[in-house]
């Protein structure tokens, strides 16, 4: 995958990503909030994108399965990159994305897809600055996805939140190998400000580096 290249000028870009039901939207908001206050310019996005792939992505995740979804969702996030990402980093400001090439390497497991095809797929893919991946007991997301109601049909499985934990650690030990600056954060026993508050303290350590 493409490494961004240093420039003290360039925002920061950081994605979150994690098990359903894991807090991780409300965690971005959280993070926001704290770097905004802390004097950064912020953008937050998300993927799939608000493009006119990642539109397709949200309308054919439903009926649309193995190697097609997941080119389809790689297809997005090059556009992203180029569109959103890119652009705003170029500017100074510091990106959150909702999701990133993890959430690819945990989803489209669900559909037999392997591991070094999924990371092949995305290769060209810039490397964010900090990839933040939640880790949680399988028992307490299930139980919250039970009570908020499934969102697609890969958390329709009664043990999908058990499978989506352990792709989710599978994949941060392939991050790593491959390189990626990851974070885990346990959100287990932390409220979502406190998670928040773990990711900005490392991102603010990471600005100060770039300005020195």
């Amino acid at each position: 995958m493409k490494m961004l290249s240093s420039n003290q000028h360039r925002g920061l870009f950081v994605s979150v990503d994690g098990p359903s039901a894991a807090g991780k939207s409300t965690i971005v908001e959280h993070l926001a909030q704290l770097l905004v206050a802390s004097g950064e310019e912020v953008h937050v996005t998300a993927e799939p994108s608000g493009g006119p792939i990642g539109n397709l992505c949200r309308a054919l995740t439903e009926s649309v399965t193995g190697y097609a979804l997941a080119s389809l969702y790689a297809a997005d996030r090059y556009h992203h990159l180029a569109s959103e990402i890119r652009p705003h980093t170029e500017a100074g400001r510091t990106v959150i994305s909702d999701r990133y090439v993890p959430s690819s390497l945990v989803m489209q497991r669900f559909d037999g897809l392997d591991l070094p095809f999924l990371m092949s797929l995305n290769e060209r893919a810039d490397k964010p600055d900090l990839a933040v991946i939640l880790d949680a007991d399988p028992e307490v997301i299930s139980q919250r996805l039970h009570e908020r109601g499934p969102h697609n049909r890969f958390q329709l499985s009664p043990d999908s939140s058990k499978a989506e934990v352990g792709f989710y650690r599978e994949a941060t030990d392939h991050l790593m190998r491959a390189g990626f600056p990851v974070l885990v954060v346990d959100v287990n026993c932390r409220p979502p400000e406190q998670s928040a508050g773990v990711i900005a303290e490392r991102l603010t350590a990471l600005l100060a580096m770039r300005r020195m």
